[in-house]
């Protein structure tokens, strides 16, 4: 059975309270099937968390619970994918290329 998301809602209203150190956020990162899976699980997890705080028209405030928990599966989930080595650029690969030629 397939997940599907069907609430309209504001990523920003689940802004983590962790501040996130991402020294290169923008970067693709190669993902080893165990850190996909657990990844995929996590935001299966967030999903369905979300879902039922919304569902349920819960508050949307710092002491909620739910809110909380979503907020610790994203913090958890940035880890995960932060922990994933970050791939070369085109200008990197390149460099080393011709470092290795000159050498």
């Amino acid at each position: 059975m397939a997940a599907t998301t069907t609430t309209r809602f504001s990523i920003a209203a689940f802004a983590p309270t962790v501040p996130s150190r991402t020294p290169i956020a923008s970067r693709r990162r190669q993902i080893d099937p165990q850190s996909g899976h657990a990844l995929e699980i996590l935001g299966h997890a967030i999903e369905y968390l979300t879902d039922e705080l919304l569902h349920q028209g819960g508050m949307i405030s710092s002491g909620n619970p739910q809110l909380e928990a979503v907020q610790l599966l994203m913090a958890l989930n940035r880890q995960v994918y932060f922990a994933c080595p970050a791939v070369p650029t085109l200008g990197e690969r390149c460099r080393a290329l011709l470092h290795l030629r000159t050498a």
